[in-house]
């Protein structure tokens, strides 16, 4: 199976043939990760609702969660504005980082070098 034409025309890919994708949850709306992917991961992510990427340092293909039971079912997809990135709102099984964080943005933030707006919430 193939990824439908008229999605396939929409992506913009890089100089690789890859868009990168954005993992949400969809519980809580965090943002867990983001990956890669070309036509045949969000083909086989389409198909099965099992999230797949590309692993750019192996060459391959990976389903989120085959390795470490951490996965992620895919309850929407949608491209953004320019086409050249994916959104995929999960239920997450386990942790999203492969370094055992639930989410890959589990850090401190950055120090900004100007306080925030007072109307801003924190």
């Amino acid at each position: 199976m193939a990824l439908d034409p008229e999605l396939a025309a929409r992506l913009k890919r890089n100089a690789d043939g890859l868009f990168c994708a954005v993992a949400q949850e969809k519980g809580t709306g965090e943002v867990l990760m983001v990956a890669w992917m070309d036509d045949t991961a969000l083909e086989r992510t389409l198909a099965t609702r099992k999230a797949t990427y590309y692993s750019r340092s192996r060459q391959e293909y990976w389903v989120k969660g085959e390795t470490s039971g951490h996965t992620q079912y895919v309850h929407d997809a949608r491209l953004d504005c320019d086409g050249d990135t994916v959104l995929l709102v999960v239920d997450q099984v386990g942790a999203a980082c492969h370094t055992g964080n639930h989410s890959c943005f589990d850090t401190e933030s950055l120090t900004f070098g100007v306080p925030p707006r007072p109307d801003s919430a924190q």
